[in-house]
């Protein structure tokens, strides 16, 4: 796929897990400048879901299947979004903590995208 991008979300959703990180550690929810930090990973994760699903309709396969790669894509999208909502739930430093999972997993889930679709993409 678009290595430049994935290495980009990966940099950007483990900086945002630290950023939120910080504010756990200073027992703070979160607040209104890391949604809009949130937000900014999330643009880029539905850049990636767009640019994914154009190069399958293109006819570029991933070396381990389309719908293993359509999965963790999907999954990637909703992963800070998921943990952003959850946060406004608890509006405590555990809120905090559960973006810097969703964070963490988002950086993980991008690894595993990097594999999934091997060298056959541009």
């Amino acid at each position: 796929m678009l290595d430049a991008l994935t290495v980009a979300i990966g940099v950007a959703a483990l900086a945002l897990a630290a950023w939120c990180g910080h504010a756990a550690w200073r027992d703070q929810p979160t607040k209104d400048w890391h949604f809009i930090g949130m937000a900014v990973v999330t643009v880029l994760v539905l850049a990636q879901l767009v640019i994914g699903l154009v190069m399958l309709a293109q006819g570029e396969k991933p070396d381990e299947g389309t719908v293993i790669f359509v999965a963790y894509l999907v999954g990637a999208f909703a992963a800070v979004p998921a943990a952003g909502l959850l946060s406004l739930t608890e509006r405590t430093k555990w809120g905090s903590i559960t973006v810097v999972a969703g964070a963490v997993v988002l950086a993980v889930l991008e690894v595993r995208l990097y594999d999934i679709w091997g060298t056959t993409g541009a």
